[in-house]
């Protein structure tokens, strides 16, 4: 009996991930990282219980803070946007399930996240629900010990598994906020950390300035600015930490053609010379044009088919082949 170690966040997707995976015969050891509470540490017990799967309680607090939180807060003091999933999985979350793994000897791991693994390869799950560019920063030794068993399955149908499975978290709403800041409430956050804020400054539209922000830390590009300008509606363009100021445009000035991307993961062997792909920069159902990869010194440079809207630094641009995740690479 193979043994898999699954991330049981309690939640439903992970519940019906473990029940998956005990219907095609595998022997499903829960490890439950215990950063988001306690009525999901609750929860994951409860369909441990239920499913008679063993669960192991780990404390990450100490490595999210360092490779997640930490620089969370020092990417939207430079003005960037950062995603902390991206920052946590390669370092925290699956890191932590390969070590329990090796610890107990299990060769795969798993999760509730609707992808597809294969040989290897990480590939797009449906596209309803594919969560493929969250792992765009595994290690290739991490994507190759992957057991996805969400793949094949969208989330309505998970939600109908869970039923049909009696699991106690079935109807348990889906969550979609950050798991360090439950209340949704980023800044505040932010703030509480004692660090020192960004000041007020000013918001630039073709170079005159329209009005005052409180902080490059409460803006991201693509971001909507209150109220109308002249009749139109404002969106940020730009964060320029140098001057503090924040840079507003119209909607059909957020579209770019070419971006670059710095400090690149790749889950093949990196080219050395321009390769097709296609790319999404920011976690859409829709955007995903083709393009064409120029490899540079510190990073990539994206040349889209089709323009994408509001590319943000600190975001990430992660690359396609077809249904293959290539990798991804930071926003600049």
């Amino acid at each position: 009996m193979e043994k898999v170690v699954l991330g049981l966040s309690g939640g439903v997707d992970s519940a019906v991930a473990a029940r998956l995976l005990q219907e095609q015969g595998c022997e499903v050891c829960g490890l439950y990282m215990d950063i988001a509470g306690d009525e999901a540490r609750a929860d994951a017990q409860r369909v441990a219980e239920e499913l008679g799967v063993s669960l192991v309680v780990a404390d990450v607090a100490a490595a999210q803070e360092e490779f997640v939180r930490r620089p969370f807060v020092d990417a939207y003091l430079r003005g960037e946007t950062p995603n902390p999933c991206i920052l946590c999985n390669p370092a925290v979350k699956f890191k932590t399930l390969l070590d329990y793994a090796d610890t107990i000897g299990a060769q795969t791991v798993a999760t509730g996240h609707y992808i597809r693994a294969e040989n290897g390869m990480i590939l797009k799950g449906r596209a309803e629900n594919d969560q493929s560019y969250m792992l765009c920063r595994l290690r290739r030794e991490q994507a190759a010990r992957l057991r996805m068993p969400l793949g094949p399955y969208n989330k309505e149908e998970v939600r109908a598994l869970a039923e049909r499975f009696d699991l106690p978290v079935a109807h348990k709403a889906a969550s979609m906020e950050i798991c360090f800041i439950p209340d949704k409430d980023y800044i505040g956050w932010i703030s509480a950390r004692g660090v020192p804020l960004p000041p007020a400054g000013d918001f630039v539209f073709h170079g005159a300035v329209v009005g005052r922000h409180k902080g490059i830390h409460r803006w991201t590009v693509g971001q909507r600015l209150p109220g109308l300008f002249n009749e139109r509606k404002l969106y940020v363009s730009r964060i320029v930490l140098e001057r503090n100021e924040v840079e507003v445009a119209l909607w059909e000035e957020l579209f770019r053609t070419e971006l670059a991307a710095r400090d690149m993961n790749w889950l093949i062997d990196p080219p050395t010379e321009p390769i097709r792909a296609s790319v999404k920069v920011r976690h859409t159902k829709w955007e995903c044009p083709s393009c064409t990869v120029y490899p540079a010194e510190d990073g990539v440079r994206i040349v889209c088919d089709e323009a994408v809207r509001a590319p943000a630094a600190g975001q990430s641009a992660v690359l396609y082949d077809g249904e293959r995740l290539l990798g991804g690479g930071f926003i600049v």
